[in-house]
């Protein structure tokens, strides 16, 4: 029994990057032999097993046929017989093709560290389009490591469309999509996932939302820029550099879905965008079953972000209002997500990228001046349900209207 160290943990440690987690392959091994040195089965499709130690995944070398449509139609064969470079063979990618041995000499049979120095994204091989999440992954690494250079391989890009083509992709369940999506998100250049999806065409077919946005005209006095698509992707790149949040990120990439359902008569205006992006994002998350803490977030962005730009020019009961209608006083820290995500969305137009945006301290600072209003006792003693409601308002009203005469109109 051999054991190898595997995959990303290979890849990382090559590009010189910190290793989070390390996954192993046994060549040669048997179930029973892992299970009579302490190891713990964990794996509901095939073997894979918990090291005594240190907790660390341990999987019986396998190969994978191709038996049926979709990401789950395969059928899994292991056993002390299958090599390792069988092994390797059935993953989505050169670079995570990689294994180390004990000795700490690199096993490299499809020339992951060649594509790792050129800086490439390249399939290991043709059954790369038997598993359509690997559309998916191959446009996460693309955002992981675009930083670094990487570039997705022509001839990848090439089997990617034909998947698309062939509608594998149209194969995967929500969850997944989510699962990769949410993980996309958390990337450095998170855009990029979305930019390879639409390259080979699977935009249109899993987020067919985003990809309407792509050729839709906005007021060139507003957006230099003027595509909605490309403001979409700046908007996220915005969102990337001012958090690491991927609720918020996800809240500027779906903030104007409603602009891909303008009439083309109405173009380049968008009235009304606001409330359409609200119906589209409600049902995106339903059909991707994606958790309520990233659509309620995307709700209020996308309901709210045009009033928060103009915030220097409303009356303190509007702003009363709007803290009212985002629950900003009872939920103060998704009230600073929106107004990131909205910020986000201000300098998310070419040219505008480093342009000052007051309007979030300002309402951040009356948000803190409404939410400091309490009943005292003689408010207790005098008034009672809607009487000390309204009397609480107008106290706050009163908060808002100091606080917007501290802060120069920009």
């Amino acid at each position: 029994m051999q054991v190898y160290l595997v995959g990303g943990a290979v890849r990382d440690a090559l590009l010189g990057l910190p290793v989070k987690e390390r996954d192993w392959v046994v060549v040669g091994g048997t179930r029973e032999e892992l299970l009579r040195l302490g190891y713990r089965e964990v794996g509901r499709d095939f073997p894979v097993f918990l090291h005594p130690d240190s907790h660390e995944e341990y999987a019986l070398a396998r190969r994978e046929r191709k038996v049926a449509p979709g990401y789950r139609g395969f059928s899994v064969e292991f056993g002390p017989e299958v090599t390792l470079e069988e092994d390797l063979a059935r993953r989505d990618l050169s670079i995570n093709a990689l294994a180390q041995a004990s000795d700490g000499s690199l096993i490299d049979p499809f020339g992951g560290a060649r594509d790792l120095e050129s800086r490439l994204l390249r399939h290991v091989s043709a059954a790369f389009t038997e598993d359509p999440v690997r559309v998916l992954r191959v446009a996460r690494f693309a955002a992981r490591f675009a930083p670094l250079g990487f570039r997705v391989d022509p001839q990848t890009l090439v089997l990617m469309r034909s998947m698309v083509a062939r509608r594998e992709v149209d194969a995967l369940v929500p969850e997944r999509v989510w699962q990769e999506t949410e993980k996309a998100l958390r990337e450095p250049a998170a855009s990029t996932f979305f930019r390879v999806l639409r390259e080979c065409g699977a935009l249109a077919r899993i987020y067919p939302e985003l990809d309407a946005l792509f050729g839709v005209p906005q007021p060139q006095r507003w957006h230099p820029e003027i595509d909605t698509g490309l403001h979409t992707l700046m908007v996220l790149d915005q969102a990337a550099l001012l958090s690491a949040d991927a609720r918020i990120r996800f809240a500027a990439l779906v903030h104007d879905l409603g602009k891909g359902t303008t009439p083309r008569a109405e173009w380049p205006s968008h009235r009304g965008h606001e409330e359409r992006s609200v119906a589209l994002i409600e049902a995106l998350a339903a059909r991707l079953r994606i958790p309520g803490e990233f659509r309620d977030l995307a709700l209020i962005v996308a309901r709210h972000h045009g009033i928060v730009h103009r915030a220097f020019e409303l009356k303190p009961k509007t702003v009363v209002e709007l803290l009212e209608q985002t629950d900003a006083l009872r939920r103060p820290e998704r009230f600073v997500q929106a107004l990131i995500a909205c910020e986000a969305d201000s300098r998310g137009r070419t040219g505008l990228e480093t342009t000052p945006y007051p309007q979030r301290e300002y309402l951040l600072a009356a948000r803190l001046a409404a939410a400091s209003v309490k009943p005292t006792p003689e408010d207790l003693a005098a008034f009672a349900g809607a009487k000390l409601a309204e009397r609480l308002r107008r106290r706050r009203l009163e908060a808002v209207a100091a606080v917007r005469a501290g802060f120069a109109a920009p």
